[in-house]
């Protein structure tokens, strides 16, 4: 809350941890200082907690608010603020394009517990935290055979993004494959003699 009143984009703010479906998230309540597009105040905001916080600190979710919820006596109603509205979670839904990122965005629905999942979402305004992107890199590990250190998905947390650093590491550890198989097909080809001279 304290780094999130130092922005100039901020007149008001409060930060909970509310009960979702996938755990507790933190949800970041902000009466905006301007009239700012919600996406344009989101990213801004989430760049700058970035900068001077871990990002199991930082709201996976947010809440604009005109004003906050007040008691009788001028205290602040936390009990009045609304919960998130899943339906604004998701950004306009752009579809997967090519057959990495829709097994991706498979994963995700099957974690996340989503109907859907585009290239603009981002995998912890949807509910994500550490331990779902955990099974996230497992299912990557089982089903693709790659391994993704598990901060790239934290560094590229929506969907486009992280799918482009998967690409990214299956291509480095492409040409590694190939030449194993390179090698395991050269040894099939040779007689137990030739075989027998290479082993000692």
């Amino acid at each position: 809350e304290a780094r999130l009143m130092e922005l100039d984009a901020v007149r008001e703010a409060v930060v909970l941890a509310v009960e979702g479906a996938s755990g507790q998230q933190l949800v970041g309540y902000v009466v905006p200082r301007d009239s700012v597009a919600p996406d344009d105040l989101r990213e801004h905001l989430k760049h700058a907690l970035k900068a001077h916080l871990p990002d199991y600190m930082i709201p996976a979710q947010w809440v604009w608010l005109e004003q906050m919820p007040l008691s009788p006596n001028g205290k602040l109603e936390r009990k009045a603020l609304p919960k998130p509205d899943a339906s604004q979670l998701q950004r306009e839904y752009v579809a997967p394009q090519s057959e990495l990122q829709q097994r991706i965005a498979d994963i995700w629905q099957h974690v996340l517990g989503c109907e859907q999942v585009g290239l603009a979402d981002s995998f912890f305004e949807l509910g994500g935290h550490s331990l779902l992107a955990t099974q996230v890199i497992v299912r990557l590990r089982e089903q693709l055979g790659l391994e993704i250190p598990l901060k790239e998905l934290f560094i590229a947390d929506d969907l486009a993004a992280f799918s482009a650093s998967v690409a990214a590491v299956q291509q480095h550890s492409q040409p590694v494959e190939d030449e194993l198989a390179k090698s395991l097909a050269a040894l099939k080809r040779l007689s137990a003699e030739e075989l027998e001279k290479l082993i000692s």
